[in-house]
């Protein structure tokens, strides 16, 4: 009985692990075929376009499924998609900023707004809470890319605003319209990066306890789950500890 048990275990398991990688291979398809329609679909020529791509190929998503999404773009036969973003408060008083990608906004707001709701958040309206963060470009390396101090003098000459190291990797903060420019300078130094993006970095950040980290993890993971997710962004610090005994 207990092996039995132990197999079903395994096996749902494995279901929400396969379910999760198709949800992101969904997504990373999705932005794919709105980079292509929204400039030209040739990666070498389409910025945005080149990071969905590049960040598709580190996640495994197949050859044929990244050319079948440019090539839905360039004939004209995608899915009509809007960027919406949402925002909102998490448990702990954490702001959050959501991004979507939808083709049914009404089906969006929905869910979105029933995530927040479950997870002892609140939606809010748009503005509440994108005041208290910077829109900026985001380059995302590897610890092994090299030390703090090869990647900041390779920031520095690239032109970057900002770098944040530490022993899981490199963020290089740049202006929005610098972004691009400063990727490209950085890779003859650094090599391809993990992630080429814009972002939303908190000008401050919140710390939260044991008693809301756990909520607030479970908002984010139901919001992440959802289809038309794109990303979610927070002000929120999890302490080593805390997120320790939550395991």
């Amino acid at each position: 009985m207990a092996g039995h048990s132990k197999f079903k275990n395994i096996m749902y398991r494995k279901g929400a692990q396969d379910k999760k990688r198709a949800t992101l291979f969904s997504k990373l398809s999705r932005e794919i075929t709105v980079a292509a329609r929204a400039g030209l679909p040739d990666p070498a020529m389409n910025a945005r376009l080149r990071s969905a791509v590049m960040a598709a190929r580190k996640e495994g998503l197949p050859k044929d499924n990244i050319e079948r999404s440019i090539n839905k773009a360039a004939g004209g036969d995608a899915d009509n998609y809007e960027e919406i973003r949402y925002e909102g408060f998490g448990p702990g008083g954490v702001a959050l900023i959501v991004e979507t990608l939808t083709d049914n906004r009404n089906r969006t707001a929905t869910n979105v707004r029933l995530g927040f709701s479950k997870n002892g958040g609140n939606l809010g309206a748009p503005g509440s809470v994108s005041h208290g963060f910077d829109r900026m470009g985001l380059v995302s390396y590897p610890a092994t890319a090299g030390d703090a101090e090869k990647v900041f003098e390779a920031a520095l000459e690239a032109g970057a605003e900002d770098v944040e190291s530490n022993e899981d990797g490199h963020s290089i903060w740049t202006t929005p319209d610098a972004l691009h420019e400063v990727a490209k300078a950085l890779e003859p130094v650094l090599g391809e990066p993990e992630g080429i993006k814009l972002a939303w970095r908190p000008q401050t950040e919140v710390t939260v306890d044991e008693a809301d980290a756990g909520l607030l993890l479970k908002l984010i993971d139901t919001l992440e789950d959802d289809d038309d997710v794109q990303t979610v962004w927070g002000n929120y610090n999890v302490p080593d500890d805390v997120m320790e005994k939550l395991g």
